[in-house]
């Protein structure tokens, strides 16, 4: 597969690090560029791991970018691998629109792209997503919280980084649940903080504080590590009988669960989708396959069904 050498800067080019990814390329050992959101999560570790054991299986060469949570080294990064060499991409992006121009070079040298986790929207067509039903995930825990408070309840509800497909699809279906609830179920307060610990942790103490007395009935974060900076705010303020909602099924939540700790998580199979978004890429550049999406539905996973969680055997 011939690949037009643009005309990026050095910076680019220094930004991405290729490591296993030559200028031999062939379609018996394909030459794929995975540009993940931000190596420094969880989630993406797990991807990380599970890419890179799909890709022994299938003989595949896979790069590795960290875009930091930064659109413009994500587009970067992506631009110099095309000047590199690369038979295909899979991207999760930072933004659902600011990665836009960079899948569009992508579709311009003819390369299957396929994202992952997090859609894209506003290219130039149509790009085949693998990822969670994150809106039903949304939904799935405000129907919990309906069924474990029948009379009501308000809620703390900390989003995920502006501009994440992931963020604006489980806040969708949090308010889509809140609406189907009825007028007795409201979110009492909404902040973002940012897919980080560290910020739902201080997120959280500021929510609280500004309450005074008031308690929330639960507290749904719309990924595990937020979640955990949750429960450590919760603890610190004295504040009992909270019920907090994640969402990632990570080993640490999982045992939080387990000991009572927290009150469920949400499964999105990132084994599952990686896989899935590397063997349909393969199959495009070996076969010309056609790639098509695919809807993966979440699992609310509670102490009643902790075996169901993809990672349970991590959590000891």
């Amino acid at each position: 597969m011939t690949i037009s050498r643009r005309a990026f800067t050095g910076a680019g080019l220094a930004a991405v690090g290729l490591s296993g990814c030559g200028a031999g390329g062939s379609a018996n050992r394909p030459r794929v560029a995975v540009s993940f959101h931000n190596m420094a999560e969880p989630f993406f570790v797990v991807m990380r791991r599970e890419l890179l054991a799909e890709a022994a299986t299938l003989g595949a060469d896979v790069t590795v970018l960290d875009g930091q949570a930064n659109s413009a080294k994500q587009t970067a990064d992506i631009e110099a691998a095309l000047v590199r060499g690369v038979d295909g991409v899979i991207l999760a992006p930072t933004d659902v629109n600011a990665l836009a121009p960079a899948v569009n070079a992508v579709l311009a040298e003819g390369l299957p792209i396929l994202t992952v986790d997090r859609r894209i929207e506003n290219a130039a067509r149509p790009v085949p997503h693998v990822g969670a039903d994150n809106v039903t995930g949304g939904r799935m825990m405000v129907e919990w919280i309906q069924e474990q408070h029948p009379d009501g309840a308000e809620i703390l509800l900390l989003t995920g980084q502006p501009g994440s497909s992931s963020a604006i699809d489980r806040t969708r279906g949090v308010r889509e649940g809140l609406r189907a609830a009825g007028a007795n179920y409201r979110i009492l307060a909404e902040q973002s903080a940012n897919w980080s610990r560290d910020q739902g942790l201080t997120v959280t103490q500021n929510i609280l504080t500004s309450l005074g007395a008031r308690k929330p009935t639960a507290l749904l974060a719309e990924n595990d590590d937020m979640a955990f900076g949750a429960i450590s705010a919760l603890r610190t303020a004295g504040m009992t009988g909270v019920p907090v909602l994640g969402f990632d099924a990570t080993p640490e939540a999982l045992r939080l669960i387990r000991a009572g700790e927290m009150a469920l998580t949400v499964e999105q199979s990132p084994s599952r989708q990686i896989r899935s978004a590397l063997g349909q890429v393969v199959g495009a550049i070996r076969e010309q396959t056609p790639m098509r999406s695919e809807s993966i539905q979440p699992v609310l996973i509670t102490r009643a069904n902790l075996g169901e969680a993809e990672r349970i055997s991590e959590a000891g």
